[in-house]
């Protein structure tokens, strides 16, 4: 009995550890319906993160039927290989050389948003990992990020939005809202690299769940047919039992 009321106890301390602890998420405020945006944050995917990262479910040409892009222009514009508009979006490097060259296999990005939370969590943690790397020498890449510690990856999208470093790297520790200053610049401006980091998370969240803007659609047809039916079914029980009642 006294090793599971300390069990208990040191369950419940680690949940107030991990909530005081809890990792300051910007909002992305993605919009699924923004063509253009996922458009964007498709060109953004192919160009720097599928070199080392799958989308192993996910057809070229669904995204490109979904984005409303034609066959032609996703392979003139996000096909870099002899695969096929129809081919997964899978890439050459193995698990054993990501391994290898990273320390861990490079993982499956098909369902990441899923992965990283419910609803718009999972958006929020990858549009406040876009934006937070920062230079840290002690790391193999130079790199950290203040949303997953100790990362194992470069900072791929360096050149557009430049270097960074952490100017409370104390404070986070204890919960603060990290606070960063360029210390080289981009091809792009502050305000530009928040929108491609956006349109690379609606992207993102979008691959996901391909159908969800579908399932919702249909989802509020279902529900009004069924508002529509009860009234239907109840007219009918009274018609059915009026004799009775």
């Amino acid at each position: 009995m006294k090793k599971i009321i300390i069990a208990l106890v040191m369950v419940s301390l680690s949940g107030l550890v991990s909530a005081s602890m809890k990792l300051h998420l910007d909002e992305a405020n993605i919009d699924l319906h923004d063509k253009a945006s996922l458009q964007r944050g498709a060109k953004l995917f192919v160009n720097y993160c599928l070199n080392c990262h799958s989308a192993a479910y996910m057809r070229y040409n669904r995204a490109g039927k979904d984005l409303g892009i034609s066959d032609k222009l996703v392979k003139e514009n996000l096909v870099f290989s002899d695969a096929k508009v129809g081919d997964l979006m899978k890439v050459a490097m193995t698990v054993e050389d990501g391994a290898s060259w990273f320390g861990t296999s490079p993982p499956d990005l098909s369902v990441m948003a899923r992965a990283k939370g419910a609803g718009s969590e999972g958006a929020n943690w990858l549009y406040t990992y876009f934006r937070s790397f920062y230079v840290d020498e002690s790391r193999p890449f130079g790199v950290n990020n203040t949303v997953f510690k100790d990362v194992g990856m470069p900072h791929v999208l360096w050149e557009l939005q430049g270097m960074q470093k952490l100017l409370n790297a104390e404070e986070v520790k204890h919960g603060a809202t990290p606070e960063f200053a360029l210390v080289s610049t981009g091809s792009m401006t502050a305000e530009e690299y928040d929108v491609a980091a956006r349109d690379l998370t609606n992207f993102m969240v979008y691959m996901g769940e391909p159908s969800q803007l579908k399932r919702r659609s249909v989802g509020v047809w279902v529900l009004l047919f069924l508002v529509f039916f009860f009234f239907v079914s109840y007219a009918l029980k009274k018609e059915y039992w009026k004799d009775i009642h």
